[in-house]
């Protein structure tokens, strides 16, 4: 297969504004204006990769409505005004590409939003069920606007790898500075900015693709190319110095992908090497110096071996750039005959081949044998009572982790009953729900895994829902890079029905050309299979930065549909209200997002009340707080925070019975929390009632029994009632 570089660039008109109402005259370019219309794509990577950055920052690790509702917001109304602007401008019959998909995408946050009915934790699911509703707007945004300028291609990937790089390269700068953490965690792994190291090591693996793609091209410019082999470095390191060995393993997945299917491979291999080679320089001696590689090491002694590690760094980027430069002028002099390039990529690609078989080899020749190896391995994966590696590099050699025990909690929960197995706990609920299986202390808010995760959530409805959306997207994904099967098999097998006669030849697709923006659309569906693979061993849907990176990769894909049907720029109607349907479409997708922005906001909003009632209390205006809560309640009456801050409110009031009944109403709303048993027991406990005390203590304990707050209440209750402790 030849290389691609030779390919010229063959881009779809993209959206643009007429300068003049005469058709036929041409645009000139006129100041900011102009430039900006001639060179779309450095303004649209910036603003795409500023948008990146500003929701990994915002919002972190996602754990805090403080941090996500903001970046929710935001990305429902952008992903609303690009549907909007696709269904007013879009033009001609072309058929509705990603639809599908699109539509499956809203099915599940709709069962998100219905699980609410019978979570266990009703709150979180409402707050999963925003972030699901945000997560569709990105999506969909994405794939509107490919239909009407699909030439942004490159801005798309230029944005991602932006991005990528940008907060790897934040996350080893807070590495070589640890001070600028800001709270002293003490721990080796990358944290920063998801303070989430699984996080870290996804970002970098979403930049990977785009950043061979950045180097291996020969139509970029030249200054790129040399650039891409230090950023690529920076990913890697990145990557490594998480400790992540599900990014390690997506890695492995969208690089072999990469050179399997793209046909650049030469070039890519060399930057490849050069990134790797320095890459492996900097992860040994990081690994090897316990500054950086243990935890609990003093602030002073990390800083130390942090500002080694900068320097280490330094060198080696300045290495990497020339390198790059080096390769970037080999292969702008001069290139191979198509037979020679395709003869060294074949090699290629057997040695990617010899990779598995050299680790099943190794695997045969140990003591265990090949089987014997395997199933140990399988058996360290999958034993929940397996011993836990630690934060260290230690971890890459090591099969077994907690997760483990998080899976096999979440299959517990999913399997507890017929109503679990078919709908699961609700969105978001096996955090509240694990409290009450799990056998350590581990305070785990998600199985870290998206089928054990789903399965627990929303059961086999929500898995099915799940991986519907998954064929979907694969097929579009395929239908797009022009990767399905040659042969029509579909249409040859309703051909043999109606002729009863199988010898009917099978219709076969028009091969397609490796243009430049079949190879971006691939890098564009690699990024988002790296995303999903890291998903489907580790749970990060509930990182906003990490995910939107992935959905906006694989929006943009789908609703591109195939190479040979292009869409049409995009242009306003004239006049506007002409196209009264279109601009109906427009207005209603519109009004969907502020409403589901108005949605997003509430908890928030309703914490913020809450807060003030709080405040209330502390200046003993007890009738001023009480009023505030209730406004919280009505607000989001999902929460329990609202009730607990009425009966505190109702108790400074002399009126017990009230905030009895209104624990009482917490308890009901949330029977899997054990703090609605504890705040009811208190008050039961300083009302005289011992017995009632007890017996909310030990529902407490039955819904959380690792938790030492439920265990010493237990303990006093028990001591008070007179009972004996078991």
């Amino acid at each position: 297969m030849s290389s691609l570089a030779d390919a010229p660039e063959n881009e779809p008109a993209e959206l643009t504004s007429p300068a003049s109402d005469d058709a036929g005259a041409p645009v000139r370019a006129q100041g900011l204006r102009g430039r900006l219309a001639a060179h779309p794509d450095p303004p649209l990577t910036l603003a795409l990769a500023a948008l990146i950055v500003a929701v990994s920052f915002v919002s972190g690790g996602g754990s805090s409505l403080d941090s996500t509702t903001g970046p929710e917001i935001a990305l429902t109304v952008i992903g609303s005004l690009c549907v909007a602007l696709a269904a007013l401008t879009a033009t001609g019959s072309r058929r509705l590409w990603g639809g599908m998909t699109v539509l499956l995408f809203g099915a599940l946050t709709a069962l998100t939003a219905i699980s609410i009915s019978w979570s266990v934790a009703p709150s979180d699911s409402w707050a999963a069920a925003n972030l699901t509703l945000a997560y569709l707007a990105a999506f969909a945004g994405a794939a509107a606007l490919v239909r009407i300028a699909a030439g942004r291609w490159t801005a798309i990937i230029g944005g991602i790898v932006l991005a990528a790089l940008a907060l790897s390269g934040w996350a080893l700068l807070v590495k070589v500075f640890p001070s600028l953490e800001g709270v002293d965690t003490g721990t080796a792994r990358l944290r920063a900015p998801f303070d989430y190291w699984n996080a870290v090591g996804l970002m970098a693996v979403l930049g990977i693709p785009g950043c061979l793609w950045v180097g291996a091209r020969r139509d970029g410019h030249a200054a790129l190319r040399a650039l891409s082999v230090p950023a690529l470095t920076v990913l890697l390191t990145a990557m490594l110095l998480a400790y992540s060995r599900g990014a390690l393993l997506s890695t492995l997945l969208v690089v072999v992908l990469w050179f399997a299917i793209v046909p650049l491979r030469l070039r890519g291999a060399a930057m490849l090497l050069a990134a790797g080679v320095c890459t492996a320089i900097v992860g040994l001696w990081s690994f090897g110096n316990d500054g950086l590689a243990r935890d609990g090491v003093p602030l002073d002694v990390r800083a130390d071996a942090g500002h080694d590690l900068g320097l280490l760094l330094l060198t080696v980027l300045i290495v990497t750039f020339i390198a790059g430069l080096a390769l970037a002028f080999s292969t702008s002099r001069g290139q191979w005959s198509p037979q020679r390039r395709q003869t060294v990529g074949a090699v290629l690609l057997v040695l990617v081949a010899l990779v598995p078989i050299a680790g099943v080899g190794k695997l045969a020749l140990s003591d265990r044998g090949l089987t014997g190896s395997i199933s140990d391995r399988w058996h360290e994966l999958t034993d929940p009572n397996a011993q836990q590696p630690g934060n260290d590099p230690g971890r890459f050699t090591s099969a077994g982790g907690v997760r483990a025990r998080y899976w096999d909690d979440a299959f517990k929960l999913w399997k507890y009953n017929s109503n679990t197995r078919w709908a699961g706990v609700g969105a978001d609920g096996y955090r509240s729900a694990r409290r009450a299986l799990q056998r350590d202390r581990l305070r785990a808010g998600h199985a870290h895994g998206y089928v054990p995760q789903t399965l627990a959530d929303l059961g086999l409805v929500g898995l099915g829902v799940n991986l519907l959306l998954l064929a979907a997207w694969l097929t579009a994904a395929l239908r797009a890079t022009a990767l399905l099967p040659r042969r029509r098999y579909g249409a040859w097998a309703l051909a043999a029905i109606g002729a009863r006669d199988t010898r009917v030849p099978a219709p076969r697709r028009p091969a397609q050309e490796w243009t430049p923006e079949r190879i971006g659309l691939v890098t564009l569906a690699l990024t988002a299979v790296g995303f999903g693979f890291h998903s489907a061993v580790d749970w990060t849907w509930f990182i906003p930065g990490t995910a939107i990176t992935g959905l906006i990769a694989a929006g943009w894909v789908a609703g591109r549909g195939p190479l040979a049907d292009p869409p049409p720029p995009g242009r306003l109607p004239r006049p506007l209200l002409a196209a009264r349907g279109r601009l109906l479409a427009a207005l209603a997708v519109l009004v969907a997002g502020l409403i589901g922005a108005w949605t997003i906001w509430q908890p928030l909003h309703a914490m913020n009340v809450n807060d003030d009632a709080l405040a209330l209390l502390d200046a003993n205006r007890a009738p001023q707080a009480a009023a505030k809560a209730r406004d919280a309640h009505k607000i989001n009456p999902l929460a329990v925070e609202p009730l607990f801050a009425l009966s505190e409110a109702l108790v400074a009031q002399g009126r017990a019975e009230e905030a009895l009944r209104t624990l009482q109403q917490a308890v009901e709303l949330q029977p899997a929390n054990a703090q609605t048993w504890l705040n009811l027991g208190r008050l039961e406990a300083d009302q005289g009632d011992a017995q009632g005390a007890l017996r909310a203590y030990e529902a407490a304990v039955f819904v959380d029994p690792w938790n030492p707050a439920t265990q010493l209440a237990l303990m006093q209750a028990q001591a008070s009632a007179g009972a004996t402790a078991p």
